[in-house]
This record gives structure tokens, C-alpha cells and sequence, in this order.
């Protein structure tokens, strides 16, 4: 199950809100400083899933420093809003989830989810990750940076093969062989092409996953 570390104002129903966790199955920390929610996140003892914010208990600026400040740490945060606090508000906010308090367990533990694959993407045995980059192997799914990305069969097995064994060069002849068949008739350059979309689809000014290695063909990036 999911520890999670709840972000609250002693008093302000925050038994409540343990209580409810509890009875969901969740692990809960608990402080009230968002320094407390850094020392978890970079001490590496803790394996903190999200981060639950209780509005309530602090003012609307410090709770969009909050959500900016585990989002540089990449750790999901599901906020929680008291009904009678509804109206009030402020979608800049922007949590990677919320929930309206009372709240249910069901809910509590599937909007928590929501935000946990909104930031971290599918979890599971099968995976390969890169940075922001996550491959889900069983179920032929990609994420970048907690968004979808829509790949063709090929385009997959070619990041896959790329992926699995980075920093290793493989030329044009290899990948064509090995993700098109010997006997596929479209010549080299459809690597090339291939390459040219992934890059596309997968990679920005601030993600560069694929390097090119002149006359040679291509190799997957060490992660540093």
C-alpha cells in the first residue's frame, strides 16, 4: 500500500483525516512545514508515494508554494478541500489531484492513484525508466513527464531495443534487422525516419534521450 505524508495544521479535523487514511490502508506521516516534506523526499530512507495537502490549514499563497515545491521534487500531491471552502477555491492552485472533504475511502484511494500515475506514470514489474521517460513493457504504453505518448508498434520496439541497453551504439543495419526483419526491402533511411518521429514524440529542449552517432547509427543516453 501507499505511504503518503499528510501536510496539515495540528487540530482543523486532522484526526479525522488520519483516520480516514488509516482505515484506507495508507501509511501516513504526518508535519505540518513543508521543509519536513523535502527532508522525506531527498533522505532516501522514506519511500514517500505523495504528499497530501490539507487546504484548510494554510493560506492560499502557501498552498501554491507547496504544490510548486513538490512538483520541483516530483512528488505527486493530492490536495484536500473542505466542502464549505469550495467555493472559494482557486484552480491556479493546481494540484495534480484534489478531493472534497468528507470523502470516501474509495475515493480517497483512487484519486491518490490518479495523482501517483499523473506524476510517476505506471508502476509495475515491467517497466523501464529514464528520467521522465517510462516504458511499460507489458502493456505497450509510454509516458513523458506523467504525459501519454502515442507511439506506433515499431516506434515502440525501436525505443525499447534503444532503451534497454543505453549507451551502447547500434548501426542502421542492426536496428533494421533486428526491429523490421532481414528481409524488410525499405532500405536503411526507414530508421532513419523512425528515429526522426520517436525523437519528435519523446524528447523536448529539456529531455534529449537518443544521440546520433555520425556514419555509424544510433545509441540511448547514459542517465547521469
Amino acid at each position: 500500500m501507499y505511504t503518503v505524508f499528510l501536510l496539515a495544521a495540528h487540530g482543523n479535523g486532522l484526526q479525522g483525516l488520519l483516520e480516514t487514511m488509516s482505515r484506507t490502508g495508507l501509511s501516513c506521516l504526518f508535519g505540518s512545514d513543508l521543509s519536513q516534506v523535502a527532508e522525506a523526499a531527498e533522505s532516501g530512507h522514506t519511500n514517500m508515494d505523495a504528499v497530501v495537502l490539507d487546504v484548510a490549514s494554510f493560506r492560499p499563497v502557501e498552498c501554491q508554494d507547496i504544490v510548486a515545491s513538490c512538483r520541483n521534487l516530483k512528488v505527486p500531491l493530492l490536495a484536500v478541500v473542505p466542502t464549505e471552502g469550495l467555493a472559494d477555491y482557486d484552480p491556479s492552485m493546481n494540484p495534480d489531484e484534489f478531493i472534497v472533504n468528507p470523502m470516501e475511502q474509495d475515493e480517497l484511494l483512487a484519486r491518490l492513484k490518479q495523482a501517483i500515475f499523473r506524476v510517476s506514470g505506471p508502476t509495475g514489474g515491467q517497466l523501464l525508466k529514464v528520467g521522465d521517460l517510462v516504458i511499460d513493457l507489458e502493456k505497450y504504453d509510454v509516458m513523458m513527464a506523467g504525459r501519454r505518448v502515442s507511439l506506433t508498434y515499431k516506434e515502440f520496439q525501436l525505443l525499447v531495443m534503444l532503451a534497454s541497453n543505453p549507451g551502447r551504439v547500434y548501426s542502421r543495419d542492426v536496428l533494421l534487422s533486428q526491429v523490421w526483419g532481414y528481409d524488410y526491402l525499405g532500405g536503411t533511411r526507414t530508421v532513419d525516419v523512425h528515429v526522426r518521429r520517436l525523437r519528435s514524440k519523446i524528447e523536448d529542449p529539456d529531455h534529449s534521450f537518443i544521440e546520433t552517432i555520425w556514419n555509424v547509427g544510433y545509441r540511448f543516453r547514459e542517465s547521469r
